[in-house]
């Protein structure tokens, strides 16, 4: 967007971006209304947000990594979101901030323009007699809403989403489509849940037993308990989490679950812990609050992590944690042919301990 040569005025220019745009702000509007620095023109609009590298001269970029501060030099940015320190020198507009990732995560949020969904039920969708949708909430096309459930004020049921007994949706939550809630399961305010999610679905408890003749085989362990979920929650595309086996599954608040994260039943989620994509959690964990566990990280089952303990991605946890931390574990990535040659002599570790261990015993004994 640019402006027009027939704009007399700052203000005239804008009001032409506005008409144009579904949001616009000029970078003196965006420091007054977030407590921001303002260093350059007041007047530069900002329709959109971007990266140093590829946003252009309307949009806003941030620089919260040092690695991309050589962007900054050659960044076609309207303006950018620095802290103090690199703000000093720059030639462009900037907005200072202490935590510009952050700030860049509530200033993006204006420019998230997404179409109201009007309240009622569309035609082609189920609600049980039983059931109980709110004047205000919207339930779309082909979403069923099963025996007891309810759906609050301004909740949201996308296209396609299936709804079981006795499950609740608090107010302006919102299912994004062919979302699945089985049974039993509490969803707070402001909830968000992507396209394939299924919450409340059987745990994974199955005990060996024997039938008449004596012949072993596994029986089913009946999953009584629910899900909760806290409020501000998010809840990633075909994430699962299981329902108790007799205590719900629970997610405190502002839990945040990317994409394919599975949690086991009966587990505990403290709030504003967040886990990145492919996590496995298994059943009777508890994990503590401002957890954040890294991609691909398993936590086996019935242990319990302290709050504000970070597990970086790919490791795996065998045991609970007492200390606040960052835990690692496994081997860092190398060439194939120095990974084989490390390969074997892991299996050599246990003698060369013991081998150690014996000279250093002889030595003590034969000073």
């Amino acid at each position: 967007m640019t402006r027009s040569n027939g704009c007399s005025s700052p203000s005239a220019a804008r009001s032409e971006a506005v008409a144009l745009a579904t949001s616009a702000f000029t970078t003196g509007e965006l420091a007054t209304r977030f407590g921001l620095r303002l260093q350059g023109d007041s007047e530069t609009l900002i329709d959109g947000v971007g990266t140093l590298a590829g946003a252009g001269p309307t949009q806003l970029g941030f620089l919260a990594n040092p690695a991309y501060r050589a962007q900054l030099a050659d960044t076609l940015a309207g303006a950018v979101l620095l802290r103090e320190a690199d703000a000093e020198g720059f030639a462009g507009v900037a907005l200072v901030t202490p935590d510009p990732y952050a700030m860049f995560a509530r200033i993006a949020a204006l420019f998230d323009v997404r179409e109201s969904r009007a309240a009622g039920v569309h035609p082609t969708a189920f609600v049980d007699a039983s059931a109980q949708v709110a004047a205000g909430a919207h339930v779309g096309p082909h979403a069923s809403i099963g025996a007891r459930s309810r759906i609050a004020e301004g909740a949201i049921i996308g296209p396609g989403c299936a709804i079981g007994e006795d499950c609740e949706v608090g107010a302006d939550s919102e299912l994004v489509a062919r979302v699945t809630l089985v049974r039993r399961v509490r969803l707070g305010q402001r909830v968000l849940v992507h396209p394939g999610a299924v919450l409340g679905a059987d745990g994974f408890g199955i005990a060996v037993d024997k039938d008449d003749e004596g012949r072993a085989h596994w029986r089913k362990i009946p999953q009584l308990g629910g899900v909760r979920v806290g409020d501000d929650c998010e809840i990633g595309a075909n994430t699962c989490i299981d329902r108790g086996a007799l205590e719900d599954t629970v997610l405190e608040e502002d839990v945040r679950l990317d994409n394919l994260v599975q949690i086991g039943h009966n587990v505990h989620v403290g709030a504003h812990t967040a886990m990145a994509g492919c996590v496995a959690i298994a059943g009777s964990t508890r994990i503590g609050r401002w957890c954040l566990i890294g991609g691909g990280a398993g936590v086996v089952g019935h242990i319990h992590l302290c709050d504000r303990v970070t597990v970086t991605a790919m490791s795996l946890v065998t045991r609970s944690i007492d200390q606040p931390g960052e835990y690692s574990s496994g081997t860092p990535i190398m060439d194939n042919r120095s990974w084989r040659k490390s390969a074997a002599r892991f299996k050599q570790l246990d003698g060369l301990a013991r081998a150690v261990h014996g000279r250093d015993k002889n030595n003590r004994e034969n000073p």
